[in-house]
């Protein structure tokens, strides 16, 4: 069975007109279940400390992590980080300003990251090895973030507008093992812009913490044309559902689908890709070179749709393991919730309300392709599981230890996986 069928009989399991124990429900609409407490928490917190990251993909390092919840008895939060390592740089955000009180909330956000290194493989799709990579170090990194969402219904019915914006430069090509490749001469910086549009329809007994129903998100990201990239869109569908187990733990399920659709190829001639990238195509370049610009080529051939790997999706391999023009996931995990309550700490450095510590093993596989008939041609699964604390404020801490064919990777988060 596809993990799409999987998804539509699971989904009919969490909104089925069988009451559960432990769940409530006043108007006796069993497909549609109340809200177990007010969507927008006022509990304020705070929390600052040094942390140590060690990023599937991106490298290890420290930082200090500073977040203020709901400030001043209002529903916005503040947060920044500094952070050195692998990766060196500063970030900030403001979330939920509600310009129209629990109507239309404002979040912003940047970051600026003075060199950073990816995994760049050989090829896009699945047919890769777990050491089949270079490594391309960018500087001059800048990024921004805006949303704006309209919150209808008590958050069961949601539109959102997104702009991002980045901008990076290749600097140099390594080996896996570190040593230089080439070092890139008169690599350009640009400016990519993606705009998003989206929705949210969510039948659960929660907003930050559903125990049961389902929720439904679309959304449509669009790349404009810039410089000789193509323009192109992807559409991303998400479905999740949510069924109770017992009076307080809940079976979770993701299904997502995510399709790029191309209106005007960008750059194709591997040769006028690699001059702007600061690199060499001729038949005397490294054939890493060439592996880096044909991936830039297909880029602008196929587009790309939302990636597999990292802390959200697929969680054993690196970030943006694997990446092509179309992709489908179906993960799960069981929230078995150790305890539940509303119980207040303050240990000093970080003050909260805890509402639930959790112990979640979780099983995931997807597929990655750049022409769809291939889908599930090839596919990768991941294993393992996750421990969290979810407070009153809005923050999920999440450490989760996963495995799969390339082994173990422990990853540090602070939201629930599949939301992002």
């Amino acid at each position: 069975m596809k993990p799409r069928l999987v998804t539509i009989c699971l989904i009919s399991l969490a909104i089925g007109t069988v009451d559960r124990p432990g769940v409530a429900n006043a108007q006796g609409d069993s497909w549609l279940p109340d809200r177990r407490r007010e969507q927008f928490q006022g509990d304020s917190g705070y929390a600052i400390f040094p942390y140590v990251f060690d990023l599937p993909g991106i490298g290890v390092g420290y930082g200090v992590l500073g977040a203020v919840n709901n400030i001043g008895g209002t529903y916005m939060d503040a947060a920044g980080t500094f952070f050195e390592g692998d990766v060196s740089g500063q970030a900030f955000g403001v979330e939920s300003i509600h310009l129209i009180p629990k109507t239309l909330i404002l979040d912003i956000g940047g970051a600026s990251i003075s060199h950073v290194t990816f995994q760049s493989y050989s090829q896009r799709g699945m047919h890769t090895d777990k050491d089949d990579y270079t490594e391309a170090e960018l500087s001059d990194m800048l990024g921004i973030s805006t949303r704006l969402t309209a919150t209808f219904l008590d958050r069961r019915l949601e539109a959102f507008v997104a702009y991002y914006g980045s901008q990076a430069r290749l600097t140099s090509l390594r080996d896996n093992e570190g040593k230089l490749i080439v070092q890139t001469v008169g690599a350009s910086t640009e400016w990519s812009d993606t705009d998003v549009i989206g929705a949210r329809l969510d039948l659960t007994d929660d907003y930050m913490d559903p125990r049961r129903g389902v929720r439904f998100e679309p959304s449509l990201w669009w790349s404009p044309p810039r410089a000789d990239a193509a323009d192109f869109f992807f559409v991303d569908a998400s479905v999740s559902a949510y069924v109770p187990i017992g009076k307080r733990s809940t079976w979770a399920f993701n299904y997502l689908r995510s399709d790029a659709y191309v209106m005007e190829k960008g750059e194709t001639d591997p040769i006028r890709v690699a001059e702007q990238a600061g690199l060499d195509y001729s038949e005397s370049a490294d054939p890493r070179e060439r592996e880096y610009v044909d991936n830039i080529v297909a880029g602008n051939t196929y587009g790309n749709a939302t990636s597999l790997g990292g802390v959200s999706r697929l969680r054993s391999y690196p970030e943006t393991r694997y990446r092509g023009a179309h992709t489908e996931f179906f993960g799960t995990e069981l929230r078995w919730n150790l305890t539940d309550e509303m119980k207040p700490f303050d240990l000093f450095f970080i003050k909260d309300v805890r509402t639930a510590v959790q112990l979640a093993p979780f099983y995931e596989i997807g597929s990655v392709v750049d022409q769809s008939g291939d889908l599930w041609s090839t596919s990768r699964s991941t294993y393992g599981v996750g421990l969290r604390v979810v407070t009153a404020s809005g923050l999920i801490y999440r450490f989760d230890l996963a495995g799969g064919n390339e082994g173990f990777q422990p990853s540090i988060f602070f939201q629930y996986p599949w939301e992002l």
